[in-house]
């Protein structure tokens, strides 16, 4: 029985295993294709409640743990007082970057940021990534935050 199960293990291998980068590839080329993100454009027409509701959910909703941890955060202690111009740098910080390690890694000071993202915001999530009043941060906010302002 041993055999027979060695041997269907071979079979999966040779199938999924080996062929797998074919479906990451578009047609039938064998090369591996580079998935194309649309460009990132600003949003003109949006309201400053809209934008800031955007961005909010946007901070919470990230690729990676580490950056929704600290941007919801983040957002939950300035998102409200920004200007029309932070938050359009904010913006841009946090959605025209594809890659969200690059985020992570410009914020917490391991590389240095791009010219375009090194601005007023980031030199402000710099300052709060160092964590100086040594707050725990093992989570993203609650919400209910939001609901309370309302009342």
């Amino acid at each position: 029985m041993l055999p027979g199960i060695r041997a269907r293990c071979a079979l999966f291998t040779r199938t999924f295993i080996r062929q797998s980068p074919r479906f990451m590839t578009s047609g039938d080329t064998g090369r591996d294709a580079e998935i194309q993100l649309p460009v990132w454009k600003e949003r003109k027409n949006e309201t400053s409640e809209v934008k800031r509701a955007r961005l909010l959910y946007e901070s919470r909703k990230r690729g990676m743990l580490e950056n929704c941890i600290l941007l919801s955060l983040f957002a939950k202690k300035y998102l409200n007082t920004m200007t029309d111009a932070q938050m359009a740098q904010y913006d841009r910080l946090i959605n025209e970057p594809s890659n969200d390690w690059d985020i992570y890694y410009w914020v917490t000071g391991a590389q240095e940021p791009p010219e375009e993202f090194n601005n007023e915001i980031m030199n402000l999530l710099q300052e709060f990534a160092k964590n100086r009043d040594m707050e725990q941060r093992l989570r993203q906010p609650d919400l209910e935050y939001l609901f309370k302002e309302a009342q």
